[in-house]
């Protein structure tokens, strides 16, 4: 794979990186956190799909994908490796498979490390930015890294090959942003009545029926060419299940110590006889 080591680079002086250090702490973003909030979000993003520097080959990309309004934690854990990096945090999903493609080296081993989870504990919740501590030998405020230090984080001194021109470090850079976190997930079963197939899918309870057809098509690519029904009614493809009249009524199973994964609402698929769609 096509890789752009760290550029060597005249000794930054002191000034520079306690301008940086001072830029990187100081200046706050506020994305919306969508559960647990603590901090209101400011401004909407628009997500779009990851964008990679000319010098790696677009060979070493990694398959396309379609975007989603939500994932769920089970979405984020599959891309768990340096050339399929995703992470959430506060409420958001970044692809940063392009920022590791850009960079080799030890400060990209605490992302790759922490690939397919959520690193909101690397922040601070009222900046958004990372977290910072008194370091016990310099006296100074600095980032607190003790999985190690990362990727657009500067060193403790000054050193000759530390890139100061990078321009806006990884989290706060919006090209990353694919979509949001799933606040809240349920689970729901699809049965094909023509193939007597049942899957059962873990869903945010934000999408739309529509969207749950998207995950589907993994299980059925001929998906779009079935009516979806709850207990023989016509779903509104553009409604969330709740919408549809199916209450998640998980919390409640659970508060009566009931098992919810026994009470699984299920929508059947009925064939339509036209296998243009899928």
């Amino acid at each position: 794979a096509a890789r752009l080591e760290w550029a060597p680079l005249r000794p930054p002086s002191v000034e520079v990186a306690a301008a940086f250090s001072s830029r990187a702490i100081g200046r706050g973003r506020t994305p919306g956190l969508r559960h647990g909030a603590m901090v209101a979000p400011t401004a909407e993003i628009e997500a779009r799909q990851p964008t990679y520097a000319p010098a790696v080959r677009k060979g070493d990309y990694p398959k396309e994908y379609k975007l989603k309004r939500y994932y769920t934690s089970g979405d984020i854990a599959q891309h768990n490796v340096s050339h399929d990096c995703w992470v959430s945090y506060f409420g958001r999903v970044y692809d940063l498979t392009p920022l590791l493609a850009e960079y080799v080296g030890p400060l990209a081993q605490p992302i790759i490390q922490a690939a397919g989870t959520d690193i909101s504990h690397w922040f601070d919740e009222k900046t958004r930015q990372p977290k910072t501590h008194i370091d016990p030998e310099t006296g100074l405020e600095e980032i607190y890294c003790p999985w190690g230090r990362y990727i657009h984080v500067p060193p403790k001194a000054p050193e000759s090959n530390w890139a100061t021109n990078f321009g806006t470090p990884w989290w706060e850079d919006e090209r990353y942003f694919i979509g949001e976190s799933a606040g809240r997930t349920r689970k729901v079963t699809v049965m094909n009545l023509l193939t007597k197939q049942k899957n059962t899918l873990v869903v945010p309870v934000e999408e739309t029926v529509s969207e749950i057809q998207d995950r589907y098509f993994v299980h059925n690519a001929h998906a779009g060419s079935y009516t979806w029904k709850r207990l023989g009614k016509v779903m509104n493809m553009d409604k969330t299940l709740e919408e549809n009249g199916m209450k998640d009524e998980t919390e409640e199973f659970v508060r009566l110590g009931i098992d919810p994964d026994d009470h699984i609402p299920v929508i059947h698929l009925y064939f339509n006889d036209d296998l243009t769609e899928a």
